[in-house]
């Protein structure tokens, strides 16, 4: 007969959760990962953008406030890559808040949301792409050795 030190067994009785106490319980699990969206651990942040893309429009609307916020860059990242992670009728949500973000003034804002969009395969307007200098090629020239002195060998 195995001995259970410390281990209390319960009737596990089964009582239903009233629609209230779901609510509470939702809003607590909601605000705990949007606390964790801030971490400064990045598998931390992850994970909560994860489980936040399965929450629906609760989770889609804490992503945007992130997003379009004033937060620093890596919660942004975050919430840019639990948008990429929503399924289903959501998904297409998601994707139109990431286009809202590339016409945003933040421009940390915009290349998160652009680079969130390439990585989901979708083409970005030519509007919002990077536009980059051309390239300066640099001639490589000849140094007259006129203005140095010479180096002398001797033999020996």
């Amino acid at each position: 007969m195995p001995i259970y030190v410390g281990v209390f067994f319960m009737e596990s009785g089964k009582r239903k959760i009233s629609g209230r106490e779901k609510d509470e319980a939702s809003a607590q699990l909601l605000q705990k990962l949007q606390g964790q969206l801030h971490s400064n651990n990045a598998s931390i942040r992850r994970r909560a953008a994860f489980n936040l893309a399965w929450m629906q429009e609760d989770g889609l609307d804490i992503l945007k406030n992130i997003l379009f916020g004033n937060f620093p860059v890596t919660s942004k990242n975050a919430a840019a890559y639990g948008l990429r992670k929503m399924q289903g009728r959501m998904k297409k949500m998601a994707l139109e808040v990431l286009m809202q973000g590339l016409k945003g003034h933040n421009s940390a804002t915009s290349e998160i949301c652009r680079n969130a969009l390439l990585l989901l395969g979708q083409e970005i307007p030519a509007e919002f792409l990077p536009k980059r200098k051309p390239a300066r090629k640099s001639r490589i020239r000849n140094v007259p050795n006129t203005t140095r002195p010479r180096r002398t060998i001797y033999n020996r």
